[in-house]
Order: structure tokens, then C-alpha cells, then sequence
């Protein structure tokens, strides 16, 4: 059995995991999570703040040392659509390598591969659309993982459309929107997906289920069922209609995020980008046709963690791609 931690850093929320995998699955992944905000801004100006950067290095010099107390001898890092977005992400990654990392940029399409072989661990055998819906970006991949173990991508594609930059290109010049402020975020979503939607029926694809991960979805599980504390054996493989999904958005739309981040089931920091992250997912389900998804907490790490793996053993990657190892010091 190989013991490693992972380490990605998103727009929003910055996570570690320290996975036990075993003949190609994940036997145990234990992940920690903190909201950072790297995005911030970064839609308007094309840079990371000061700020941001310093709150991710804080964050992951603590997840350094959680990794190194768990038994982890090495770590991969990745980092996503705020990173890809910006001119200056190279000053955050040399800040990261001082942690003892090698931080990656990841594209878009290594993004949604890695997403998809984390959430078909569950689908084994089953043709399924995975939405990976984040804070810049939503990677859509569709597919199947074999009884085998060998993956089939059949589409991956990453669109430029997440709870952040919804909000802050459409959302944030009130404290509660408007009817008109609700309208442009759901046309700009819509314009975003439609294309790659075009691409998936012309190419035939007929997925059984749409599955969707990411900690806007998983967030609006939780306050449908209005989970305090949240339980990720709640939410993992919990269904959500697009009525529940369209409800939730209008309540979020009803209130202030002071509001909001006194719902039950949402986290308070992340109340002002969950109604970004409502509208992108109930159009994405307008756009995809599904009346209803399933949430998934076996996401990216999940299969970041099975490349890492492949790349501490010598062995062929599921997804052709491997993340850089340092040992933990």
C-alpha cells in the first residue's frame, strides 16, 4: 500500500489529502479543506493579489506539516483556474517550492481527466457525464472507468464558468441582485456551456447520469437537507433535482450574503460566491437536459492521488500524466 499526500488550489478553497492506495484504487483519503479565495479579483485584474497568495501560503505551510505528521513520505501539488488565469502565478509558485513543493499549473483537460477518474470510482462500468464545477472554471468529462481499472474519456473540456467569476462579472454590485443581474449570470453560464453541450450531442454521447462535484454542489446538498454539522456520508452520492437546485438559487437570491451565510448546511465564507455557483449548476443542467444529479466527494484529489501513486511506483498513469513528487521534509 502507497501512503501520499496531494495538494490542490483552486479559486476558492485550497485542500489536502493523504491517501492510502492500493492495486489502483483508493483505499483511504482523508481530505482537509480551507477557503482562500485565491481568485479574488483575478477575473477583473488578471493578477493574484498580495492577500490571496499570503492566505494559500499560510494555508499550505499548514497542510505541509499535517501531511508530514500523517506518515505522508511525499507530496504532489496542483493548481488550477486562478493560477491558469493568472500573469503572475509564478510568484506563487516559487513562494510554495520554499514549503518544499513543485507546484503545477494543470491544464484544463488534465483538470477534468484527473476529476473524472476520482468521481467514476463509484460508476465502474457506467457511461457518465462528470461536471467538476469550481471557482473559475467547470470541467465537463464524459466517459467510463472499466470493471478493469482502464479508463475511456470520450470528451473533456474546461469552460470558463464558476462560482467566482459568475459573481463577481454579474453578482456583485448589490447586496441582493435583481431580476436583471440574475438574467446576465444565467446567460453568460449558458453561453459558456453551450458550445461544449453542441460538441457532446454531436458526437452522440447519450451519458447514463450526470454527476457533479465541487464544494458548490456539495453545499447545496447540505443545506437542501440543512446538515449541520456538514456529513460527507450524507452528501456523497446524494441526489438533487434542478427543482431543488432552481429553489435553492432563488432563496440565495432572496437574501444578503450576511443572509446566506446563516443558512444551514453553508459555510459562512463560502456565502458570497454560492449563488454564482447555484446558477452555473442549474444551467448547467438546463443546458445538459438532466432533471436531476448526483453529488460527489470523490473528486479530483481522488484521482490525483491514483497519478500520484502511478508516479511513486514506476507504473503507467490512468490518465497519461503524472504530478511531480518531492519528499516531505
Amino acid at each position: 500500500m502507497t501512503r501520499l499526500a496531494c495538494i490542490d488550489i483552486g479559486t476558492v478553497t485550497a485542500r489536502l489529502a493523504v491517501a492510502d492506495v492500493e492495486g489502483g484504487r483508493v483505499a483511504r483519503l482523508a481530505k482537509s479543506s480551507q477557503i482562500c479565495n485565491l481568485g479574488e479579483g483575478v477575473d477583473a485584474t488578471g493578477r493574484l493579489s498580495e492577500d490571496a497568495m499570503a492566505r494559500v501560503v499560510a494555508c499550505v505551510r499548514g497542510f505541509v506539516a499535517a501531511a508530514r505528521e500523517a506518515g505522508a513520505p511525499a507530496v504532489c501539488c496542483t493548481m488550477t483556474s486562478a493560477a491558469r488565469d493568472a500573469e503572475n502565478a509564478g510568484a506563487l509558485q516559487s513562494a510554495l517550492r520554499e514549503l518544499g513543493l513543485e507546484p503545477l499549473v494543470i491544464p484544463g483537460q488534465v483538470e477534468g481527466s484527473l476529476t473524472f477518474l476520482g468521481v467514476a470510482q463509484d460508476f465502474r462500468g457506467r457511461q457518465i457525464l462528470v461536471a467538476d464545477n469550481g471557482g473559475g472554471s467547470t470541467e465537463l468529462a464524459l466517459g467510463s472507468l472499466g470493471e478493469d481499472g482502464v479508463l475511456h474519456l470520450d470528451f473533456v473540456r474546461s469552460i470558463d464558468v464558476g462560482c467566482r467569476r459568475l459573481t463577481e462579472k454579474c453578482l456583485s454590485s448589490r447586496e441582493v441582485p435583481c431580476a436583471e443581474d440574475l438574467a446576465r449570470a444565467h446567460e453568460f453560464a449558458a453561453a459558456g456551456f453551450a458550445p461544449a453541450v453542441r460538441a457532446l450531442s454531436a458526437a452522440g454521447a447519450a451519458p447514463e447520469a450526470l454527476v457533479v462535484c465541487g464544494g458548490t454542489v456539495t453545499s447545496l446538498v447540505a443545506m437542501d437537507a440543512r446538515l449541520e454539522p456538514y456529513d460527507p456520508a450524507r452528501v456523497h452520492l446524494a441526489h438533487l433535482s434542478r427543482e431543488r437546485v432552481d429553489a435553492l438559487e432563488a432563496l440565495l437570491a432572496s437574501l444578503d450574503v450576511a443572509g446566506r451565510a446563516a443558512l444551514p448546511g453553508l459555510q459562512a465564507k463560502r456565502a458570497p460566491v454560492i449563488l454564482g455557483g447555484a446558477v452555473a449548476v442549474s444551467e448547467l443542467m438546463r443546458q445538459t437536459g438532466f432533471d436531476g444529479l448526483q453529488a460527489s466527494e470523490s473528486d479530483l484529489l481522488f484521482g490525483l492521488a491514483l497519478a500520484a501513486a502511478s508516479a511513486l511506483d514506476g507504473t503507467d498513469s490512468p490518465v497519461s500524466w503524472k504530478p511531480l513528487m518531492r519528499e516531505l521534509r
